[in-house]
């Protein structure tokens, strides 16, 4: 079984950095303020694409029964997430905090669309500190005690 990033989680990803770069654009403080968020949030997105977010990909077949033995693959990625989760949520508090100054920029300078997208930003980090992360490392539990061990 072919384990991939759910495509709405991409298509999101997609999106943010598509804001994100036009904001850069705006110039000013406003500007500024989205380069330092890119920053730091280019190198979070790149890892979370590689190991925290396919997993869910087998979100749908395992909710249905659905066990295969290809996706033992999912665990070296589940593994590494949870080794990696406590920096991923410093990365986390770093881009909030890049995401508040982006905001502050954003209003001082008049430019109420880049202070939302900074608020909704954060609002994706919470939600993958909630639910995302979370599914992931519980997905890659549950297969580890429904699928067979190896001798």
């Amino acid at each position: 079984m072919e384990m991939e990033t759910p495509s709405v989680l991409k298509v999101e990803h997609e999106e943010l950095h598509g804001e994100l770069a036009h904001a850069m654009k705006s110039g000013g403080r406003t500007g500024e303020a989205a380069k330092a968020v890119a920053e730091v949030m280019h190198p979070h997105f790149l890892k979370e694409e590689e190991y925290a977010l396919p997993p869910l990909g087998l979100l749908r077949a395992l909710s249905t029964g659905t066990i295969e033995s290809g996706m033992v693959e999912a665990l070296k990625l589940t593994d590494r997430l949870e080794a990696e989760l406590p920096t991923m949520l410093a990365e986390h508090e770093k881009i909030v905090a890049a995401l508040e100054r982006l905001a502050e920029a954003a209003n001082a300078e008049d430019k109420p669309e880049y202070a939302r997208f900074a608020e909704r930003l954060i609002a994706h980090a919470l939600t993958e500190e909630a639910i995302s992360y979370p599914a992931a490392l519980l997905i890659g539990r549950y297969l580890k005690a429904v699928l067979p061990k190896s001798s």
